[in-house]
C-alpha cells in the first residue's frame, strides 16, 4: 500500500515517520499517509508567510460558495458629511485579510469541515495551514491533491499531518495570526489562552436539543419528527456537534410521541458502514465507544430507565433512549457524541427553553412547532448560536452562519462568516472630491 504524500507549499512530500489510517468498525488498514517533520512544518509556515501579500490579490474560483461570496465581498460606502466637519468626504470601508490561517480540523466530517476553512481563506486572499485529525487525514489529503493541481502560488496553502503534541508549535507561530479550530472544548479554550493576542475562532461542542411543542400533535407531525430525531440522533454514530441529545417534549403530546421516537430508534441497524443495509456505523475508536458506555451505566446508576439500546460491541454502541435521566449526569450535561438520547417532558414551551440553556453548551436547537409565535420566542429566548424551526437541531447549510455560545466556541464557520473572520476592516477616506 503506497503512503499518501501531504502538501508542503503546495507541493506533494512525505517523511519516514509512516503513520497508518484503520477503518474504525474492523481496524482494517484503509490508508498511508506520514507525520510532516518539524523541518516541513517550517517551510510550510515559512512559505505561507512570504506569499501573504501575493495571495492578498489573487482573484478567486473555488469552491461554489467562496467563489459567490468573493464576488459580492467588495466593502461599503460610508457617508461622512453628516457632520459639518464631513463635509465633502466619503469613507470606502473593505475588508484586508489578517495574515496566514492555521486551520484545525476534527475526525468526524474530515473533508467538509477541512473546505469550510480552505475555501474562505482562498476567497479572501490569504495563505492557509492545515492540520488535519490524525485519525481521518486522507480526506484532507485528497483536497490538497486537488489544490496542487491549480497555479495557485506555493506557500499559499500547506496540508500538515502531524501528531497532536506537536501541534503547539503551530498554534503559537506568530507567522500564523489567525487559528481556526473544531474540535473539542478542552483544547479549543486551551488555545485561546494560550493565544490571547491572536484571532481565535472555535467551533465546539454541544448537547442540542429538539423540542416537540404542543401544537405539533397530529399523527403525521409525530411520526416525523420521531423518524427525523432518530436519524439525526444517529447520524455518524452521534459523532457530531449538533447531532441531537437531548429530547424535550410537551407533556400533552409526550405518550403519543415517546413510543414512536423508541420504535424509529429501535429499528435502527448497527454494523459496517459498507453494508448498505447498515444505519448506525462504529464509533472512532474503542475508547470512544466505552466512554459512551460508561456514561449510559453512569445514568442508570443513577436513576435512568432504558427505553432502546443494547451491549457494546467492539467500537459500535446501539441507538439508545435513556429517559428519568437526572440533570447532573454526563448523557445530559455534556456532550455523548455518540448514539445516546435523553428524552424528558416539559409542562410548557418557557419551562422546555428553560431545560434547553440549562446547559453549558449552545449550539443549536430543533424546535417542532407551527406556531410562528413559539418559533419567534425560541429565537429570542433560546441562548443558541442558530433555532431549526421545523426539523431537527442537525440541518445545517454551508452559506448559514454556523457555531455557537457558552462552551459551544466563538466566532461562527459559514463561508461568509468565516471570511468576516479571517479579515478586518480597513477604511479609506476620500476628501476634497466634490462630493
Amino acid at each position: 500500500m503506497g503512503t499518501t504524500p501531504f502538501y508542503v507549499a503546495g507541493r506533494p512530500e512525505t517523511s519516514d515517520d509512516v503513520v497508518p489510517v484503520h477503518h474504525p468498525y474492523d481496524g482494517r488498514e484503509v490508508g498511508r499517509t506520514s507525520y510532516a517533520t518539524p523541518e516541513q512544518v517550517e517551510r510550510a509556515v515559512a512559505a505561507a508567510a512570504a506569499v501573504a501579500d501575493e495571495v492578498a490579490g489573487l482573484p478567486v474560483s473555488t469552491f461554489r460558495w467562496a467563489a459567490d461570496e468573493a464576488r459580492r465581498f467588495s466593502g461599503e460606502l460610508q457617508r461622512l458629511d453628516t457632520d459639518a466637519s464631513g463635509a465633502g468626504r466619503l469613507a470606502l470601508v473593505r475588508r484586508v485579510p489578517r495574515g496566514p490561517v492555521l486551520g484545525i480540523s476534527p475526525f468526524n466530517f474530515p473533508l467538509n469541515l477541512v473546505a469550510h476553512k480552505v475555501a474562505p481563506a482562498l476567497a479572501v486572499g490569504t495563505p492557509i495551514v492545515v492540520k488535519p485529525a490524525p485519525s481521518t487525514p486522507l480526506s484532507a489529503l485528497l483536497l490538497g491533491s486537488l489544490l496542487a493541481e491549480t497555479d495557485l502560488p506555493a506557500g499559499a496553502f500547506s496540508v500538515l499531518p502531524v501528531p497532536n503534541d506537536r501541534a503547539a508549535a503551530l498554534v503559537t507561530d506568530p507567522r500564523l495570526p489567525v487559528v481556526s479550530f473544531t474540535g473539542s472544548g478542552p483544547v479549543g479554550w486551551f488555545i485561546r489562552e494560550q493565544v490571547p493576542r491572536k484571532h481565535v475562532t472555535l467551533e465546539l461542542g454541544g448537547n442540542a436539543a429538539a423540542v416537540v411543542c404542543a401544537d405539533w400533535s397530529s399523527t403525521v407531525d409525530l411520526d416525523w419528527a420521531a423518524d427525523r430525531i432518530a436519524t439525526f440522533a444517529n447520524y455518524q454514530a452521534g459523532q457530531s456537534c449538533i447531532a441531537v441529545q437531548r429530547v424535550i417534549v410537551h407533556s400533552s403530546v409526550y405518550d403519543a410521541f415517546v413510543p414512536r421516537l423508541v420504535a424509529a430508534v429501535a429499528a435502527l441497524r448497527t454494523g459496517d458502514p459498507f453494508d448498505e443495509s447498515t444505519d448506525v456505523g462504529p464509533l472512532i475508536d474503542e475508547t470512544a465507544a466505552k466512554r459512551v458506555e460508561g456514561w449510559v451505566a453512569e445514568a442508570v446508576a443513577a436513576g435512568a430507565r432504558v427505553l432502546a439500546g443494547g451491549s457494546r460491541e467492539g467500537t459500535t454502541y446501539p441507538p439508545t433512549v435513556l429517559t428519568d435521566v437526572p440533570r447532573t449526569a454526563s448523557v445530559w450535561a455534556e456532550e455523548v457524541f455518540g448514539p445516546v438520547l435523553v428524552v424528558t417532558r416539559a409542562t410548557d414551551d418557557e419551562a422546555a427553553f428553560e431545560m434547553v440553556n440549562d446547559s453549558a453548551y449552545g449550539l443549536q436547537v430543533g424546535v417542532f412547532t407551527r406556531d410562528v409565535r413559539t418559533a419567534f420566542a425560541a429565537h429570542r429566548n433560546l441562548r443558541v448560536g442558530g433555532v431549526i424551526v421545523g426539523d431537527v437541531p442537525s440541518y445545517r447549510a454551508d452559506q448559514m452562519p454556523y457555531g455557537g455560545t457558552k462552551g459551544s466556541g466563538v466566532g461562527r464557520e459559514g463561508v461568509r462568516s468565516a471570511m468576516d473572520d479571517y479579515t478586518e476592516p480597513r477604511v479609506l477616506v476620500l476628501t476634497g472630491l466634490g462630493l
